[in-house]
């Protein structure tokens, strides 16, 4: 069984986490711990915690890969209606927190308490005039799991992987609440937090990023987490991407200690070209991602290119092709003795834009071997 260490961001990598499961790897995806937007910003403002979504998302999708659809996954994936009043959507949250879902009604009674327990501490920490809407009911719950622990997130994501039944492990890449990710456009502006990055206007897509920084809210440099460290060191294959470039996967570079751990680690490194374009790499090809990537390696305490193989997919059209509002990635690679280039059709035929999941996982699994030739 190959142990396959995979940093990303979210919805990005699903098909290859899904894949990787299914092919029999031992997964460990490494998720993003600076996320300042969506239904999570509130709780980390809130209760000074490290934001959850990123990684009860990236549990979830390895549940799916794993086959557990038990009720306790069903309960983790529901989410809360958006479009009722704040009254009706505390009333909605209660029941759930006072065990009146079916679901909860014929869960075995250990399994039932724990996720109450869990889903009250938040509660009860979050005050009355909590506005429920729209909420994760598994981010409730790991939020809960947090609080109850002291506030330590490794310790609530292996209770929450015990209650699912995941088997596969999913750790932010610093446990450190107060991350802040921050951007250097081309003309010299900055951008910050990762929300206001994300959300950029396109004048500023345009210019382009040059750089992002990573910091706590002090400056002090991000801490890697001890868990991500043991994964890399045990690993068979580390890979970055897809995801988005400066606010999913460069970041991880700059958490302070991965890198050099990552060097010393006896396994291939691999980076994953996404399919398309987005807001954060208009008009970057596929070489300019990868030399933004060895940029921020370097930036992280690295002392060469940190990738010695690249999965580039095959572009077939002779002109520009969208799908959607962005064209696809260009691959623009040049052969280097030092970095292989795989090169194949990686885009799934019936998702246009993202990966095909066995596609892209058939070849790292080759590599992991050292089996692996251009694709």
């Amino acid at each position: 069984m190959k142990r396959i260490v995979l940093f990303s961001g979210g919805s990005a990598c699903r098909s290859i986490n899904v894949a990787l499961c299914q092919n029999g790897a031992d997964v460990t995806r490494v998720v993003p711990a600076w996320d300042s937007g969506g239904s999570s910003k509130v709780i980390r403002e809130r209760l000074a915690i490290l934001s959850v979504g990123d990684i009860r998302q990236a549990l979830m999708t390895m549940a799916h890969g794993e086959g557990c659809a038990g009720d306790v996954v069903k309960i983790c994936s529901a989410r809360l209606s958006a479009n009722l009043g704040r009254e009706e959507g505390r009333n909605e949250f209660l029941f759930y927190a006072e065990g009146r879902h079916p679901l909860l009604e014929r869960m075995e009674p250990g399994l039932r308490g724990a996720i109450l327990n869990y889903l009250n501490t938040f509660a009860s920490s979050v005050g009355r005039e909590f506005d429920f809407r729209h909420g994760s009911i598994g981010n409730f719950i790991l939020t809960g799991a947090c609080l109850a622990h002291n506030g330590d997130v490794n310790t609530a994501i292996f209770v929450f992987r015990k209650l699912c039944g995941i088997r596969g492990n999913v750790w932010p890449s610093s446990c450190d609440n107060d991350l802040v990710l921050s951007a250097r456009l081309k003309d010299g502006r900055g951008l910050m937090p990762q929300d206001v990055i994300t959300s950029m206007v396109p004048e500023d897509a345009r210019i382009g990023i040059a750089e992002v920084e990573l910091a706590r809210a002090d400056r002090s440099p991000a801490v890697a987490n001890p868990a991500v460290l043991d994964a890399i060191a045990n690993a068979d294959l580390i890979a970055f991407g897809p995801g988005s470039l400066y606010t999913s996967i460069l970041p991880h570079l700059l958490v302070n200690g991965l890198v050099p751990a990552i060097e010393n680690a006896s396994c291939p490194v691999v980076f994953i070209g996404n399919i398309l374009q987005c807001r954060e790499t208009m008009g970057l090809t596929l070489e300019d991602v990868l030399s933004a990537a060895n940029l921020h390696g370097r930036k992280g305490g690295g002392n060469a290119d940190l990738f010695a193989s690249v999965l580039a997919n095959r572009m077939l059209f002779p002109f520009e092709k969208t799908v959607g509002k962005f064209p696809y990635l260009r691959e623009n690679l040049q052969e280097d003795a030092g970095t292989a280039i795989f090169r194949g059709e990686f885009e799934d035929a019936w998702s246009r834009g993202q990966h095909d999941g066995d596609a892209t996982v058939a070849v790292l699994l080759k590599i992991a071997t050292g089996g692996a030739s251009d694709a």
